[in-house]
């Protein structure tokens, strides 16, 4: 205990050291605090969403309520679903980022309404934001090879080498101490914040501790080529540019080259073009004859080929039944769309085997469940819900029936769980 103690001593009189150390800990704080402050905000958001969605209904119900035109409620009402995010959420941020958690549709075409603008985008979601994932997976190392470059080159340079691997207890002891002591200090700028903001936001014991594994490995890989370098016995100044080099390779430019190589082999249409797709397969409705959308309608749906024929004039049913023959039209090419969004993730995280920076990233994801999976099981659930929304209102509009302003209470409501309606 001793020795250890007066190794803790040698490290406190470096001031370069604490000041980095002190600096690693402030910026994990910042990222934490910066990542709550975000969960914090979209958890407003989203509680807002009742009281809003109320105020609208409620305007519109007031209008419907004259005509009992069912179609009239289907259009104008909005309807919300929502992704809260997981207690985990605050560290790795990931696809919250850049695609949206909050969707209002209506009972119109779906594919539009997802990828209007092309709001989901993975390209985006390459250079992140500045979060707990984000220290770790980039800054952490470079502290790393602040305190682990000179460990051993620096005693030599002093001409002390010699003396310290002849005491009792020094030689590969006295190294083993010292790195044992960085290492922990290390881990601990990084993991007690971590641990605290987890604990208070909810995470369970069992994610936490894979988190902590997952710090002190990381931090291990860089501390090893660290030690790797420093066999070579090159000067401390040397270490420090193979490390700092290494660490650009690892962590900027294989990963963006792989990111490029990935989306060149699969290559993958962007969500806007689906968008437009639907939306001329619905404007294309307004330039043949109705009984033709009709027929090609009640071919994929034939519950409702009883309905009465069409009015001479404008009738709901005929404006929803091509906006549903609009999204069935591009259906290949969403399932196409998903495909290759799914297999470009599959292949980046196979390169998390090799790359520890991209897989601790996407691990990282994976428990705060903001990657690409998520993301996708949240469009599972609003397409869920959407095809409840249609199938409601068809009920009234395929046969007539009146929607009076206390049918609004029997819409379907979004369970975020499943996507199932509630009533």
């Amino acid at each position: 205990m001793t020795l250890w103690m007066h190794e803790v001593r040698l490290l406190l009189r470096q001031r370069l050291t604490m000041v980095a150390l002190a600096l690693l800990a402030l910026l994990t704080v910042a990222a934490i605090g910066a990542g709550l402050a975000e969960v914090s905000r979209q958890r407003a958001a989203i509680a807002a969403i009742p009281a809003a969605q109320s105020e609208d209904i409620a305007a519109i119900a007031a209008y419907v309520d004259r005509s009992k035109d069912a179609g009239s409620a289907a259009y104008y009402s909005f309807h919300p679903t929502w992704d809260s995010p997981a207690p985990l959420a605050f560290a790795a941020l990931g696809m919250r980022d850049v695609a949206p958690y909050i969707l209002r549709v209506r009972a119109l075409g779906l594919e539009a309404q997802i990828y209007d603008g092309d709001t989901f985008n993975p390209e985006l979601a390459v250079p992140g934001r500045f979060d707990f994932a984000f220290v770790l997976v980039f800054l952490a190392p470079l502290f790393v090879i602040a305190l682990f470059h000179d460990l051993v080159s620096s005693e030599r340079e002093a001409g002390r080498q010699r003396t310290l691997d002849a005491l009792p207890r020094g030689g590969r002891r006295l190294w083993r101490r010292r790195s044992v002591l960085r290492f922990a200090l290390l881990w601990g700028m990084l993991a007690i914040p971590f641990a605290f903001a987890a604990v208070a936001s909810g995470v369970g014991v069992l994610v936490i501790a894979t988190v902590l594994l997952l710090i002190a490995a990381y931090l291990l890989f860089w501390i090893a080529l660290a030690a790797l370098v420093g066999r070579l016995r090159w000067s401390s100044v040397t270490n420090a540019a193979t490390l700092a080099a290494c660490w650009l390779v690892l962590v900027l430019v294989v990963p963006t080259l792989a990111n490029v190589l990935i989306n060149r082999a699969i290559p993958v249409d962007q969500g806007a073009e689906i968008a437009l797709a639907q939306r001329e397969a619905v404007n294309r409705a307004w330039d043949i004859p109705r009984e033709e959308t009709m027929a090609r309608f009640y071919a994929g749906h034939p519950e409702w080929s009883t309905s009465a024929p069409l009015p001479p004039k404008f009738h709901y049913k005929w404006y929803f039944a091509f906006h549903q023959v609009g999204d069935e039209s591009v259906a290949d090419q969403v399932r196409a769309y998903r495909t290759g969004l799914e297999r470009r993730d599959a292949t980046a995280r196979s390169l998390g085997w090799v790359l520890p920076s991209v897989g601790v990233q996407a691990l990282l994801s994976r428990l705060a469940e903001t990657d690409l999976r998520a993301q996708l099981a949240y469009q599972d659930r609003v397409r869920a819900f959407h095809g409840a929304l249609r199938r409601f209102y068809y009920g009234y509009l395929f046969t007539d029936r009146p929607f009076a302003k206390s049918d609004f209470d029997k819409a379907p409501r979004f369970d975020e769980a499943t996507g199932a309606p509630t009533q």
